[in-house]
């Protein structure tokens, strides 16, 4: 046997991901935040991109970074302008204010941060916006300096301050804390555990109320203790949460009625009403976190000829490549720094088309959603489609994982408000008419029964699936139970009410 060699011609078909293609993938999958520093990344590397900051259409003048008698007469002409400014402003100045007079008497309101209509305080909004929210220690460090109390009970303060919880509990066992102080510091050496009890009940009338307690049991007292004398059912709210907080949870009202002797269950659910007006976690009151804002990244208006999407302006990144140096490009020679040139604005150019091509993307994908969810937006969630990511794939002509990126952390607004394009995506169980019920419609369905049943005999879930099946969804107990966890919705047992 021999083995000759030969020619021979194979077609074959391979799919080759090319860089511009990967890096259209990677910014389709990207969050708006995400997307605004791989831009601002590419902003910093590559000195041919910019940002289209001018709003008019006036072209600016474009200089050779590299003529600088062009340069020197700009910055001429600028600097001259800015001073003709300044000339004007100080021509319409009086020379002198009248003595009474008040700076609006003197100079229009059309300067004024609040000439758009707007109230005054509305015009500090920003501000306050910005400002940072001060955390519970600093709120409770602040009281403390206010008592004037001596260095070395500020410093057991402290060190209580230090061991609560955002919460507002206290986390650590004074007797913890009173060894702790003893070992660190001389000063603490004769340091007894009724002075840190005293400093504890300091704090336990600081605000917010209830702060530094030990467990919710103490912290109901605390805030009970400081209402006014005269509230009414004030002594048996304090006697409830102090003897009955289980049996409270547990909501056995004809044990609660006779134990704290009330004449009847009227009386007994204002005393509860009392209690639950109450805050088990005072220190969420106030957080040091900041809130995070979601920017949808589609936007949707009825109109008369139906529904619009389109994009929200406010996260198109409106990039453009820098025209002196594409000039630059067009005149220079082959050198290393013509070729590194060149290498950025194709690098531009590609970053540039893969931002187009992923607006369109968003816009063809939400597009199709708001179009087969029209009933959800005029109706609610009840009305909720059944719809997987094949189904919006096969109808634009896409790939399913395409439309899986596109609509990952992506958020749309609408008149009902703001979702990520993922919830309108669910599961769906048959009806009994042959057809198909979202998940999402379903669980809204239960949200409506349960708000609507009785307080003193609450749905369980085998007759919420009874009257689910009433309506033609044929759904198990089972599944029920996991919609209803799923709303953060108590069991009967829980949801049992006087009134």
């Amino acid at each position: 046997m021999s083995i000759k060699p030969s020619l021979g011609l194979n077609l074959s078909q391979n799919l080759v991901i090319t860089p511009q293609l990967q890096q259209a993938i990677y910014l389709l999958q990207l969050s708006t935040l995400d997307l605004q520093q791989e831009i601002q990344q590419a902003l910093e590397s590559n000195p041919l991109l910019e940002l289209e900051e001018n709003e008019d259409n006036t072209p600016e003048p474009q200089v050779d970074p590299f003529d600088t008698t062009a340069s020197e007469a700009l910055k001429a002409e600028q600097a001259a302008s800015q001073t003709q400014e300044m000339q004007d402003w100080q021509d319409q100045l009086p020379d002198q204010l009248p003595v009474d007079s008040q700076w609006e008497d003197v100079y229009s309101n059309d300067y004024s941060p609040s000439s758009s209509g707007t109230d005054h305080d509305n015009s500090l909004d920003w501000f306050e916006r910005d400002t940072p929210a001060t955390s519970l220690i600093d709120h409770l460090l602040w009281q403390l300096n206010l008592t004037g109390h001596n260095p070395l009970d500020r410093k057991i303060g402290e060190a209580l301050i230090d061991s609560i919880s955002p919460e507002g509990y206290l986390t650590e066992d004074p007797q913890v804390i009173c060894d702790a102080l003893r070992a660190q510091d001389a000063d603490f050496a004769d340091l007894s555990y009724e002075e840190v009890i005293a400093q504890l009940k300091l704090i336990q009338t600081f605000d917010p109320a209830g702060v530094g307690a030990r467990d919710l049991r103490e912290c109901l007292l605390l805030q009970l203790d400081q209402l006014p004398k005269d509230t009414p059912w004030l002594a048996a709210a304090r006697r409830l949460v102090d003897q009955y907080l289980e049996v409270l949870a547990s909501r056995d009202y004809r044990f609660l009625l006779r134990r704290l002797k009330l004449p009847d269950e009227a009386a007994l659910q204002q005393v509860i009403d009392l209690v639950q007006r109450l805050n088990p976690r005072p220190g969420s009151s106030l957080s040091s976190e900041t809130a995070a804002y979601i920017v949808p990244d589609l936007l949707v208006t009825r109109t008369a000829q139906g529904w619009k999407v389109e994009l929200n302006p406010e996260t198109l990144p409106k990039l453009r490549i820098q025209p002196h140096y594409a000039e630059m490009i067009r005149r220079a020679d082959q050198s290393d720094t013509n070729q590194y040139l060149k290498d950025n604005f194709r690098e531009a150019q590609w970053l540039i088309k893969s931002l187009q091509s992923r607006c369109e993307t968003l816009l063809k994908v939400g597009s199709k959603i708001v179009e087969v969810q029209q009933a959800f937006l005029e109706k609610g969630d009840e009305y909720m489609k059944p719809m997987v990511l094949a189904d919006i794939a096969q109808a634009i002509d896409m790939h399913e994982s395409t439309v899986s990126r596109a609509t990952t952390q992506k958020y749309i607004h609408t008149p009902r408000g703001i979702f990520e394009l993922k919830y309108f995506f669910s599961s769906h169980v048959s009806t009994s008419s042959g057809g198909e019920a979202s998940s999402t419609a379903i669980r809204a369905m239960i949200k409506k029964l349960i708000a609507a049943e009785p307080p003193r005999k609450p749905l369980s879930d085998n007759k919420l699936a009874e009257l689910l099946a009433q309506s033609g969804i044929q759904i198990a107990r089972r599944t029920v139970a996991k919609y209803r966890e799923a709303l953060n919705i108590p069991p009967s047992s829980e949801r049992k009410r006087l009134s």
